[in-house]
């Protein structure tokens, strides 16, 4: 009587012991990893040790343009610029894209296949800041620079060509 329920015993207190410690050997894979909960994060980084030495993002990247974003180019060209350029070379009448069309033409979007892309004259491109890796075209009314190698609209400057 004493080895069964001894052996009983035993049993539920592996059982609840293996309940308990299943979780720890779980895989946190597939979104069930450790989050962004509130707890206790520790030293985050360089936040709040500036006493300490460490050195703040401003002065780590220095003054370059893009330092928040060193993959992203932007445009240096405004709409008035850009405008004048188009009028200059006669580049004006174009007609805009259908409104669902227009809407997939967005910065940080892949260009829609087959999508029409007109090539702009040379002078005008010589005109246009020039980015390696990134070329300027015309889509619709709109001046579109498009990463080559992905075809990534990085920049839209609305209605230039309208």
């Amino acid at each position: 009587m004493l080895t069964q329920r001894t052996l009983k015993t035993t049993f539920a207190l592996m059982i609840g012991f293996a309940v308990f410690v299943a979780p720890a050997y779980a895989n946190p894979g597939n979104g069930n990893g450790n989050g962004n909960g509130n707890g206790n994060h520790g030293n985050n980084g360089a936040h709040g040790n500036k006493e300490q030495g460490y050195a703040s993002s401003k002065n780590e990247h220095g003054h370059r343009k893009n330092a928040r974003h060193p993959d992203h180019v932007q445009s240096d060209i405004s709409f008035s610029q850009a405008r004048a350029l188009a009028v200059n070379y006669g580049l004006v009448g174009y007609q805009s894209l259908p409104p669902g069309i227009a809407k997939k033409v967005a910065r940080g979007k892949a260009l829609p296949p087959g999508i029409a892309k007109k090539n702009l004259p040379a002078s005008m491109i010589n005109a246009l800041p020039h980015y390696p890796g990134y070329e300027w075209r015309a889509v619709g009314d709109d001046l579109v620079l498009i990463a080559l190698s992905t075809a990534v609209v990085t920049a839209v400057i609305n209605d230039v060509f309208n």
